[in-house]
């Protein structure tokens, strides 16, 4: 096997589900390591280091949610949840709990794959201390981060100096859903991470001047009750 091929870790106890995900993920020449259990998982993560986790909420032994904090305590690496919990205050407290992303069951292969590639990328990036390149592109938007310039098809676009901070939390967290709390803590500071009403409407101001059509946006992308994510940065 190649040194470089990549690991992922699957921490789902549902036998069906667990041999489905290994078989696709395997098929992309990605190498899987599974667990059924939240601290089987963890014991995994500890020793095997793997690129990329994959974990269910619904875990016998412990919540997934918690598998994620104590994750996070030692590592930084890409967590995607599948899970079959729609509320969204479920899917608040995974991604408050540390995780990169969250894809509901039933899902596809295809959805599932970029959901994995678009993570890599992204820890990838932030590795490479490039998370923060000077020069951010996406759609027909340019950041250049050094001298606080946006354009967009050429020409300079004015944001105000918490449109810009949001902006460029999005950039430093692209492809990563973040939740109406993440934005608000990293924005507007702790004393107001339950105002989304403030997060709306600055997002719809970062709609209005970057997005080619506000109310079909193709990069700032709401998740429903969750959060946003910024997509299609090169």
């Amino acid at each position: 096997m190649s040194e470089s091929t990549i690991t992922v870790l699957l921490i789902e106890d549902d036998n069906h589900i667990r041999r489905f995900v290994h078989a696709s993920v395997e098929g992309q020449a990605m190498r899987v390591l599974d667990a059924d259990l939240g601290r089987r998982g963890l014991a995994l993560a500890a020793s095997a280091r793997p690129d990329l986790v994959i974990v269910d909420l619904g875990l016998p032994d412990m919540d997934g949610a918690d598998v994620i904090r104590q994750l996070r305590e030692w590592s930084s690496i890409p967590v995607i949840v599948l899970s079959a919990r729609t509320r969204e205050d479920e899917k608040v407290a995974a991604l408050d709990a540390g995780a990169d992303d969250y894809l509901t069951k039933p899902f596809g292969v295809a959805e599932l794959m970029a959901r994995i590639r678009a993570q890599l990328r992204r820890h990838n990036r932030s590795a490479a201390g490039t998370s923060l390149m000077s020069k951010i592109c996406f759609g027909d938007v340019a950041v250049d981060l050094e001298v606080r310039t946006v354009e967009r098809e050429g020409k300079a676009v004015h944001l105000t100096p918490i449109e810009y901070r949001l902006l460029v939390s999005l950039i430093r967290h692209a492809g990563r859903v973040l939740t109406h709390r993440q934005l608000l803590q990293e924005v507007w500071g702790p004393a107001r991470t339950d105002s989304a009403h403030y997060l709306r409407i600055y997002m719809g101001h970062l709609r209005q001047k970057l997005e080619r059509d506000p109310a079909q946006p193709e990069h700032i992308i709401t998740e429903t009750g969750v959060g946003y994510r910024l997509v299609g940065v090169q």
